[in-house]
């Protein structure tokens, strides 16, 4: 069963479990969410995405006009997503990443190169440490653009894999991937509404050695 934060008539905000696809497909978020609703034919839409590994918030439209509305504000960077991560080494600060990736489809895995070609995309994010402990550092994180795998990747070029990454990292963490969907704000497609949602990480492990640093996300460290 999935978790409902917030319904109405027009979005729905959910956590999305780890391991679930956010498409509408047998098993997806959307039919997940239906269940919840108690109503399998009920028109639920995806507007944005996670990694199926990464778990977290996430808005969901229920009509054509609140889908519409909120990609416009996902496409008009009007829509603020922000993350919890915890990665391996001791992280700077903070500051901005900025790479070019190329997505290798065949492999499921997105590179960072140097020059501009064919289906290489710029990507950026924001990140601020809010803690250390036991060699891991604990990111908050704004991303810019919203390519695949790009916190993970940007990261992890750097010589900070996710703890738990499986595919962009060497180490053996023994634990899911550390990538929490954090906090979302946006305009309500309908009535105009400024809104926003947060939620803590579960209370596992890596993130209870950061709990007592994990609440300074809540208000939006990086102004977004």
């Amino acid at each position: 069963m999935i978790e409902l934060v917030y319904t109405d008539k027009d979005i729905v905000v959910c956590i999305k479990p780890a391991g679930v696809k956010s498409t509408d497909e047998p098993g997806g978020v959307p039919e997940l969410v239906r269940e919840a609703l108690g109503d399998p034919q009920a028109n639920v839409r995806t507007v944005h995405r996670l990694d199926q590994v990464v778990s977290g918030l996430m808005v969901l439209a229920r009509n054509a006009k609140s889908a519409s509305a909120l990609s416009r504000q996902i496409r008009e960077d009007e829509f603020g997503k922000a993350y919890l991560a915890v990665v391996h080494g001791e992280l700077p600060d903070g500051g901005t990443m900025r790479d070019l990736l190329l997505r290798n489809k065949a492999e499921r895995k997105t590179y960072v190169v140097q020059e501009p070609a064919k289906d290489v995309q710029e990507a950026v994010l924001d990140y601020r440490c809010l803690g250390q402990a036991d060699g891991l550092s604990l990111a908050h994180i704004i991303l810019r653009t919203g390519r695949t795998h790009q916190i993970r990747c940007q990261f992890s070029s750097r010589g900070f894999p996710l703890v738990g990454d499986r595919k962009y990292s060497l180490l053996e963490d023994g634990c899911p991937i550390a990538l929490w969907s954090a906090r979302l704000s946006f305009t309500h497609p309908k009535t105009g509404e400024p809104m926003t949602f947060f939620r803590r990480p579960p209370q596992a492990a890596p993130w209870v050695q950061f709990d007592s640093y994990a609440e300074n996300a809540k208000n939006g460290e990086n102004n977004d």
